[in-house]
């Protein structure tokens, strides 16, 4: 599709395709052309995206992927009923897996120096209503069931589970407005280019791949805190060491400020593990899926204590100087 595609609107005879990640991919002389699909966001989206993905460009990042412009200047183009993007990586390097925070470090940098409004693709300062949204919603669910007998074991398990989580989730919000009350932000903690979800595969598995539709415009403890949050839970026993490096090699290039850190916490607090995983369960239709979502949720009861150690004991860990930096710590939760 994307060979037939690329030749009938862009005048591109492509070479080889593949599978990378989500996306159909082609290769043509060294660069790589991903199909996108975009029926989903906005054009004023799409517009901002391409504005953010030049500017990181033209300081210096090789590796994003940067919208092909259709003949008469679009970044998207409606075929067979769907819109898609084509995306073009002109440079495409093999991902070395060394020193990442160092290069994520780097790339907020250069997000930090965007100097043009960033509105539809923005999540500064909004992770509050957000959060309690979400609450809101799985507590209304969780009420409507109180009094049913559940009809499964992953029911019986969210329907006695969901008041710890509850609990945690207002205790990140109200660490959150803490933060933002008390604290006064530092040149660090201006808005940058961050992504959705930050995990392990986001740049690409064996070629850097920065894709624009991964990105959000928020403050860099979003991504910190989401690549601590999937590293920790990738292994819980062996996770430390990793950590541990990536911090060091982040701070190197941009030592965190008293807010960073406190938004970095906060935002680990908030038990996105456990609220994805119910909320996926309860919209897929696929048995396999759901099966695979009831093993999860287990392991994360199993594990809660050791995640509440690892909460606990999180400020110690990462070396935060909390006495001079005057940061809260939580007495409930056991380090």
């Amino acid at each position: 599709m994307l060979k037939k595609l690329l030749k009938e609107q862009f005048g591109i005879e492509a070479e080889d395709t593949m599978r990378i990640g989500r996306y159909d991919a082609c290769r043509k002389q060294g660069q790589l052309y991903l199909l996108v699909p975009a029926g989903h966001v906005a054009v004023e989206e799409l517009e901002e995206l391409e504005k953010v993905a030049e500017h990181l460009v033209k300081n210096g990042d090789r590796n994003i992927s940067a919208f092909l412009k259709t003949k008469d200047g679009k970044q998207y183009i409606d075929w067979q009923d769907s819109r898609y993007c084509v995306l073009v990586n002109q440079h495409v390097q093999n991902r070395k897996r060394t020193k990442f925070g160092r290069k994520l470090a780097k790339f907020h940098y250069r997000g930090r120096t965007i100097s043009f409004p960033v509105k539809k693709m923005s999540r500064i300062g909004q992770w509050k209503q957000l959060w309690e949204k979400r609450l809101d919603q799985m507590e209304t669910v969780w009420n409507d069931m109180l009094f049913q007998k559940p009809d499964n074991d992953f029911e019986r398990m969210f329907l006695e589970s969901f008041p710890y989580y509850m609990g945690l989730a207002e205790n990140s919000i109200q660490y959150l407005v803490d933060a933002e009350l008390d604290d006064e932000p530092g040149m660090i903690d201006s808005g940058t280019v961050c992504h959705v979800r930050l995990l392990s595969s986001t740049w690409g598995d064996s070629y850097y791949m920065k894709n624009p539709f991964d990105w959000v415009f928020d403050h860099s403890s979003r991504d910190l805190a989401e690549w601590t949050r999937e590293r920790y839970f990738h292994n819980i026993k062996t996770y430390q060491p990793e950590l541990r490096q990536f911090l060091s090699d982040y701070q190197s290039v941009a030592p965190l400020s008293s807010f960073s850190w406190r938004l970095y916490y906060a935002r680990l607090l908030f038990p996105l593990h456990y609220f994805e995983t119910i909320e996926d369960y309860y919209v897929t239709d696929s048995e396999q899926q759901k099966l695979m979502l009831q093993e999860r949720l287990q392991k994360y009861l199993w594990q809660s204590d050791d995640h509440e150690r690892f909460l606990g004991g999180f400020f110690e860990f990462a070396e935060v100087p909390v006495k001079k930096f005057r940061i809260p710590v939580l007495d409930w939760i056991r380090s």
